[in-house]
């Protein structure tokens, strides 16, 4: 399957020439044939939002699970807000992603506390409910403790992770051929996970798409100095960005 918006669109009608009605994590038990749609976003909201538009384009509904320690973005700034907002308004979903790595190691009940809190701060951000959960690099040994959280649905906890199909495209690979997988029709539940960040107009190797990314923050931190000194332009011509030698 190439990494391309109309490969993902093609994806979606697969599923439901196959049968297959888009559910959540609270509504699945109400189709014999359901499919959960997923997307973390790891590194990029734009590239989230222009997917959320994607999908509601095609006529489905999904969830996406934000990041609240990151380095990568900031879900407290307006315009990060503006984003996750834009999400929820196209009919979306938006869920904690949750990294454990950034805290140090605990016992499970630590880890639920943790979680309860981010819930609660990233709620009161978005002022909007947040029931769902999906772990960032998640060890071993969480994946195996099947985590009970109150009031949250854990899709990392065994119905989700094992009941169900679970099909991913992490590191830009999907590791089963997902569109034999929905053709065989072998699987009655299926939970699949995509990033955003690797989808395009066109298809393109891993490189490009890093490489891109990484470029680009050269133009993001420009605009955001613009916003806070006064003619910039003064001190840093934009053409100037790229300049190795400053």
């Amino acid at each position: 399957m190439e990494f391309t918006y109309r490969a993902y669109e093609a994806l979606v009608v697969l599923l439901r020439e196959q049968g297959y009605t888009v559910q959540n994590y609270r509504t699945w038990e109400d189709s014999a044939r359901c499919v959960i749609l997923r997307h973390d976003i790891d590194t990029d909201l734009a590239q989230a939002v222009r997917f959320a538009e994607l999908e509601a384009e095609v006529g489905v509904r999904s969830t996406y699970f934000v990041l609240l320690r990151t380095d990568f973005y900031n879900p407290a700034s307006k315009q990060s807000l503006e984003k996750l907002r834009h999400i929820q308004a196209l009919g979306h979903e938006i869920g904690l992603h949750f990294d454990e790595k950034a805290y140090p190691d605990g016992a499970p009940e630590e880890t639920v506390a943790r979680i309860l809190h981010e819930r609660d701060v990233l709620a009161s951000l978005l002022g909007t409910a947040v029931t769902t959960v999906s772990m960032h690099r998640p060890s071993k040994e969480t994946l195996e403790a099947d985590l009970k959280i109150p009031g949250m649905v854990n899709s990392y906890g065994k119905t989700f992770f094992h009941d169900f199909k679970y099909l991913s495209d992490s590191r830009r690979r999907w590791r089963e051929p997902v569109e034999e997988i929905i053709k065989s029709g072998e699987y009655d539940r299926l939970h699949i996970l995509t990033h955003a960040f690797w989808y395009h107009e066109k298809d393109e190797p891993i490189e490009t798409t890093v490489g891109r990314f990484v470029r680009s923050a050269n133009r993001e931190r420009y605009m955001q100095m613009m916003e806070n000194i006064t003619n910039l332009p003064a001190i840093l011509k934009e053409d100037e960005l790229f300049n190795e030698n400053l």
